[in-house]
């Protein structure tokens, strides 16, 4: 699921002239103007409405049938984009959304399971590679929440932060599964586990972050994603600021570690 090259191929300029329809003000009198407000909406609180297409390139492969019959395009991908603005910026504090135009979902077979990347000529059109093969070998009780999982995941990249291109792949992929699993869409098997290091990405990393934000508080992972937006990464300082005191990534992940071993043991630890 990590981004990929874009293919050589130019985005099509044309975007649909939008409609503005206004709905009658409820319970007020009718002789009454409408209210007003000045105050305009703040960057990261807005909707943003991205066109969204499709792309199939095989009807009768086996993935791209279950994935038809269990969602409809533009629900699956509107749901996504819901829960990545939900958990990552729909609060005050935090950073503008980017200005991605559009999210073209292609179903086709390929290596892996899914990957996103953007167009050469324009970044901000972006397409998500959904491996069709993989979606047939998915366990039949399994496959709408699985879809809408991975679908989650590469949403998350094309409306997230990296450092100017700087932040480790596995921040990145483990932020992607953050927002996944705070959707409630991780598979069974996902596990916690502090082996390895902080950063091989996935849900391991992701489970690092869940525990990071009970320690540090409700919104630290948005503050990461702010930080990715404004800085380029260097492990040093990136952290401090993001945990507002000196502390090194390797220090938080070996915690986490011991924090995990009591938890094993039921010492009833919490967050």
């Amino acid at each position: 699921m990590t981004p990929a090259p874009a293919p050589d191929q130019e985005a099509d300029p044309r975007e649909p002239t939008p409609i503005t329809t206004a709905l009658p003000f409820l319970n007020q009198d009718n002789n009454a103007p409408p209210p007003t407000s000045t105050a305009p909406t703040p960057p990261n609180l807005h909707t943003p409405k991205p066109l969204l297409r499709l792309e199939c390139r095989d009807l009768s492969h086996p993935g791209a049938s279950l994935f038809l019959q269990h969602h409809h395009p533009t629900i699956v991908l509107t749901q996504a984009l819901s829960s990545v603005l939900d958990i990552l910026y729909r609060h005050p504090d935090s950073p503008p959304i980017p200005p991605t135009r559009s999210v073209t979902l292609v179903l086709r077979a390929l290596d892996g399971v899914a990957y996103t990347t953007s167009l050469d000529l324009d970044a901000d059109h972006k397409e998500i590679h959904l491996n069709t093969s993989y979606i047939a070998s998915i366990p039949s009780l399994s496959v709408k929440n699985e879809i809408q999982g991975v679908v989650t995941h590469e949403v998350v990249h094309c409306f997230q932060y990296n450092g100017h291109g700087t932040a480790p792949g596995g921040l990145i992929e483990g932020i992607a599964d953050y927002v996944r699993l705070k959707a409630g869409l991780a598979p069974a098997h996902w596990k916690r586990t502090a082996e390895g290091t902080w950063d091989q990405g996935y849900e391991r990393t992701a489970w690092f972050l869940v525990w990071l934000e009970e320690r540090y508080g409700r919104g630290f992972v948005r503050g990461v994603n702010e930080r990715l937006r404004t800085c380029r990464y260097e492990e040093v300082g990136f952290w401090e600021k993001c945990c507002g005191r000196t502390v090194r990534i390797e220090e938080l992940w070996r915690e986490y570690g011991v924090w995990l071993g009591k938890c094993e043991r039921g010492w009833g630890v919490s967050g």
